[in-house]
C-alpha cells in the first residue's frame, strides 16, 4: 500500500528535493525529508538534520528516521551543490570537498539504509545525477565528474543488489529553474587567461537555467519511477536529452563544435 511505504528524500529545501517531497507526500506516502540547519516540519514534511558530508550525521539521520518509522521503502539522493572554477583553478581540496558532497554523501547515504533493506529484501534507491555527467560543462567540471562517477556507481550498485529484492535508478535531469545556479561555490584561484572564457561560459549556463523546464517534471518523473514495479536504470529528463541520442550518432568533431559554439567559448 502507497500509505505504508516510508521515504527519504534529501536536500529537500528547494529544487527537486523540495518538489518530490511535497509530491509524494501529496500521493500517500510517509516522506521524510532532509536539512543541514534543522530537524523540524517544513511545508508539512517531517525534516531531518542531515550534514550530508558526515558519516555519523548520515547514520544518525537513518537511525532517527528508523526509530519514528520502523523502516526506510524509498531513498532519494538528491543533496548536492556545484562548484565553479576551471580544473586548474579548483584546488584539490576543493575537488575533494565536493566530491564528498556529491558523490561520496550519496554513498553514504546508501550504506546506511542498505541493510535494513537487505534484510527485508525489498528497498528502492533513486540517486539524483545530470546530464552534465554525460556533457559536462566547462568551468563547472568538478559537478559533471562526480555526477559521471553517480551514474557509475548506480549502474553497478543495481548489479550487486538486484538479487536481494533491491531496485536502483539514476534520474539524469538538464536544466531547470532551480536555485543550482545562484548557490554556486567559487574557486579561490582565478587565473586570468580564464577570465573572458568563464564569464562567456557562465553568461551561457544561466540563460539555460532562466530559460529551463519547471523542476515538478523531475518530481513527477520520480513518482512515476517508485510506483513503476520495473524501473530502468536511467532517465534522462528535459529538452537537452536529445544530446544522448544526438552524441551516439554524431562524429565527436561535429559535437565538439556544437558544445564549444553552445558555451560560447570560441567568440
Amino acid at each position: 500500500m502507497v500509505e505504508d511505504r516510508v521515504v527519504l528524500v534529501t536536500g529537500t529545501t528547494s529544487g527537486f528535493g523540495k518538489e518530490t517531497a511535497s509530491l509524494l507526500s501529496s500521493k500517500g506516502f510517509r516522506v521524510f525529508g532532509t536539512s543541514r540547519k534543522q530537524s523540524d516540519n517544513q511545508d508539512g514534511i517531517a525534516t531531518l538534520r542531515l550534514e550530508i558530508g558526515s558519516d555519523e550525521s548520515a547514520r544518525t539521520c537513518v537511525a532517527e528516521l528508523l526509530q519514528k518509522a520502523g523502516r526506510i521503502d524509498v531513498l532519494v539522493n538528491n543533496a548536492g551543490q556545484v562548484i565553479t572554477g576551471g580544473l586548474e583553478e579548483t584546488s584539490i581540496d576543493e575537488a575533494k570537498a565536493h566530491f564528498d558532497t556529491n558523490l561520496f554523501g550519496a554513498v553514504r547515504m546508501v550504506n546506511a539504509v542498505l541493510p535494513g533493506m537487505r534484510k527485508r529484501r525489498s528497498g528502492q534507491i533513486i540517486n539524483v545525477a545530470s546530464i552534465a555527467g554525460t556533457f559536462p560543462v566547462p568551468f563547472e567540471g568538478y559537478y559533471g565528474m562526480a555526477k559521471a562517477a553517480m551514474m557509475t556507481y548506480s549502474e553497478v550498485l543495481r548489479a550487486e543488489v538486484k538479487s536481494l529484492g533491491i531496485k536502483v535508478s539514476a534520474v539524469e535531469p538538464g536544466f531547470f529553474k532551480t536555485n543550482l545556479a545562484g548557490s554556486r561555490q567559487r574557486a579561490a584561484n582565478r587565473i586570468g587567461d580564464y577570465d573572458a572564457l568563464r564569464e562567456r561560459a557562465h553568461r551561457a549556463l544561466d540563460e539555460s537555467f532562466e530559460g529551463g523546464g519547471d523542476p515538478t517534471k523531475v518530481a513527477e518523473t520520480i513518482l512515476k519511477i517508485v510506483q513503476n514495479p520495473s524501473p530502468r536504470l536511467h532517465y534522462v529528463i528535459g529538452n537537452e536529452r536529445r544530446f544522448v541520442f544526438l552524441k551516439r550518432i554524431m562524429p565527436e568533431s561535429v559535437m565538439e563544435s556544437q558544445l564549444r559554439k553552445h558555451w560560447h567559448l570560441d567568440d
